[in-house]
């Protein structure tokens, strides 16, 4: 048996969500371990979360803990279930198993009408200010910050993303350890969806972290690191 948290070198793989690039993990990575390293994954490569997991595997380290935040939880999903030999570990954050609803869709869609590649600025304030929580919803710096995400993406990324299919994501095949953290006061993904990941990826574990809305990598960052540090640090594979 080997342990998680102190091999010889522990990865931890980190793949956004909806319109965020790595810059979302800079804080949280100053939280981890001394040796530990991270492979920054993107959303950027594929036109489904499939086809976007497998272009993920093939730029990271043979075998990694996986943690996949908000959409990127269900790339993590498909990824941990497709090539279940290169994760150690999956770790799930802010994130649902459940599809977009025909309301969210149309909605979506109507927001791509309204905009184009000339006029897409980035997401809007207010956007970015229901993601965060209601402490934080007047914090410029955050806004500031997860709307140049956006803007570096740019409307292409919008599109696919906006897009994307989240049904048959797998959930039962996993058979990774597998962590779900969800946040007390997330507007976005509630704690009943984090409940459905629980129930229905097998052994999976639930932790809820305080004081955070859906932005929980940049809200809560010591947080974050710490409570996946902690659970690692009991989990052993062979």
């Amino acid at each position: 048996m080997e342990s998680l948290v102190n091999p010889p070198s522990t990865s931890l793989a980190l793949i956004p969500g909806y319109m965020l690039d790595e810059t979302l993990w800079n804080t949280f990575k100053n939280y981890l371990p001394e040796g530990w390293s991270t492979a920054d994954a993107s959303l950027g490569d594929g036109q489904t979360i499939r086809e976007i997991a497998a272009n993920i595997a093939d730029r990271l380290p043979l075998r990694f803990v996986l943690v996949g935040f908000s959409l990127g939880g269900y790339v993590a999903r498909q990824l941990a279930a497709d090539f279940p030999e290169r994760v150690d570990a999956l770790i799930i954050v802010a994130s649902s198993l459940r599809d977009d609803t025909e309301q969210q869709k149309k909605v979506k869609r109507q927001a791509l009408q309204a905009i184009s590649a000339k006029s897409f600025k980035g997401l809007s304030n207010t956007t970015i200010a229901q993601s965060l929580h209601p402490r934080l919803a007047a914090d410029t710096e955050k806004i500031a910050f997860i709307k140049a995400m956006s803007q570096r993406l740019g409307y292409s990324a919008l599109v696919t993303q906006s897009q994307l299919e989240r049904k048959d994501v797998p959930a039962s095949s996993i058979r990774c350890p597998t962590l779900v953290i969800a946040s007390a006061d997330d507007a976005l993904r509630s704690r009943e969806e984090a409940e459905e990941l629980v129930a229905a990826i097998p052994g999976a574990e639930l932790q809820v972290i305080d004081d955070s809305g859906h932005m929980i990598p940049l809200e809560q960052p010591r947080v974050l690191a710490e409570t996946i540090v902690h659970w690692l640090s009991g989990k052993h594979v062979s």
